[in-house]
């Protein structure tokens, strides 16, 4: 490492707005933040969940016989399992139709 050209790093304290000192190393001394972990909503659990009912019910309420909604839509039915072509299958095919081509020319 080069000398005299990184900052020193040393003891630093973190002070939240709440009134919360936090100890640690920094490049600088002393460190202001609004939120730490001690008043931050999500880690104390005072965190409110959006209600998203209300969201609909207030969309329904909107756009009631506006919309056209499609019941069979929402219906899961059971087809018949569909055969997917590989590219070997294709492969074989193509080269089964070369075949007979070269045959016709033998003639």
């Amino acid at each position: 490492m080069k000398k005299e050209i990184h900052p020193n790093y040393g003891p630093s304290t973190i002070q939240c707005a709440c009134g919360n000192i936090i100890e640690t190393k920094s490049v600088l001394p002393r460190i202001q933040v609004d939120l730490c972990s001690s008043c931050h909503p999500f880690f104390t659990g005072k965190q409110k969940l959006m209600d998203t009912a209300g969201r609909i019910d207030r969309f329904k309420k909107k756009f009631d016989g506006k919309v056209a909604v499609n019941q069979k839509a929402h219906k899961v039915t059971a087809k018949a399992p569909v055969k997917l072509k590989f590219a070997e299958d294709t492969r074989r095919e193509k080269l089964q139709a070369l075949k007979e081509k070269v045959k016709a020319q033998g003639k």
